[in-house]
């Protein structure tokens, strides 16, 4: 008997089968006769549990800092202490998901957008039908505002169908400064490089192998596998598309995100506008600097080499044998 509860239980046992008083039976046990005497005077939460329960069962993968906000948008104001014994009581924690343990590298300073539309990044994210058949679901980001303009969920997507894509996106809110992907075979075909040579976009590539520099889509695409993919099974195509489409409209427009202090995307971001003037920056440890992106780089080298376009430059690497692939490494 440690806790007051089992103490009160004992003292009531007594005095009711051995006919005790309560000043003997605290004293037999060793209680004291005020906690014993305590009456509980902590209001109901029985509305707030149940609300908290049903949010939780919606929203499978949120942990209680997400539900606290998601409480306040419905009026539901609370100390997030008393949320956190609450939720700790519905035992309502969200298991963790086990992983690989991986090396941790020498970490490169990255480039801070200061506003919309001034960088994208853009990944591909695998996964399956319920009859076995693979689909690809192309995520682009914006790292600013952390909103997702697109999922395109095929069964192949080619560096042609990628650039009708960011057309499509281009079309609603403009071009950006720039676009971060890794070294894919879809991202590094010849129609990418026309792509962004004719809309004048910086396409930068990240070093082979270091997937953390492109962190914000892939924190992107752990969200997206954690919270949809892993949650859902899809019998076809058109049933993928239907699901992530609503998916999308929930991330951008009602999910609280903690990098943006709990505010949606769709509330963070300005209202769509061509790229800002102003540079992207990197972030040191004696403050910010200005981006020396790969265009600047090579312009003491583009010097001697006339008209030499992009799509001539990869050509000669391809022919010379080095293979290499030109790009920011973040």
């Amino acid at each position: 008997m440690v806790t007051p509860g089992a103490r009160r239980e004992a003292v009531a046992h007594l005095r009711a089968d051995h006919a005790v008083s309560e000043r003997r039976a605290c004293l037999v046990i060793g209680a004291d006769r005020t906690s014993v005497r305590y009456r509980r005077r902590r209001g109901d939460d029985g509305a707030v549990r149940a609300r908290l329960r049903a949010l939780a069962a919606e929203r499978r993968r949120f942990g209680y800092r997400r539900l606290h906000v998601l409480l306040g948008r419905e009026g539901i104001r609370l100390n997030h202490k008393k949320l956190r014994r609450l939720y700790g009581l519905e035992r309502l924690q969200v298991r963790r998901r086990g992983g690989r343990k991986r090396a941790v590298g020498t970490r490169a300073p990255m480039t801070l957008p200061e506003g919309p539309n001034q960088r994208w990044s853009l990944d591909f994210v695998s996964d399956t039908l319920t009859d076995g058949r693979r689909l690809r679901i192309l995520a682009v980001v914006d790292d600013f505002t952390r909103e997702c303009l697109c999922l395109v969920v095929d069964t192949s997507l080619s560096g042609k169908r990628v650039a009708r894509e960011l057309d499509a996106i281009i079309a609603r809110r403009g071009p950006p400064l720039m676009v971060v992907s890794d070294n894919g075979t879809e991202l590094t075909s010849l129609a990418i490089l026309q792509w962004s040579q004719d809309r004048k976009v910086d396409w930068h590539y990240i070093a082979p192998g270091k997937p953390q520099q492109n962190a914000f889509v892939e924190s992107f695409n752990g969200r997206l596998r954690d919270e949809c993919l892993n949650e859902t099974l899809f019998t076809s195509l058109t049933d993928a598309r239907t699901v992530l489409a609503a998916w999308q409209h929930d991330y951008n427009e009602v999910r609280p995100h903690s990098a943006l202090g709990g505010q949606t995307p769709a509330a963070f971001s300005l209202p769509s506008c061509s790229p800002a003037s102003r540079p992207l920056r990197v972030a040191s440890g004696d403050g910010l600097r200005p981006a020396l992106t790969q265009a600047a780089r090579g312009g003491a080298e583009d010097e001697g080499r006339g008209s030499e376009t992009a799509l001539d430059q990869t050509e000669k690497h391809r022919h010379d044998g080095r293979g290499g692939t030109q790009g920011l490494y973040l």
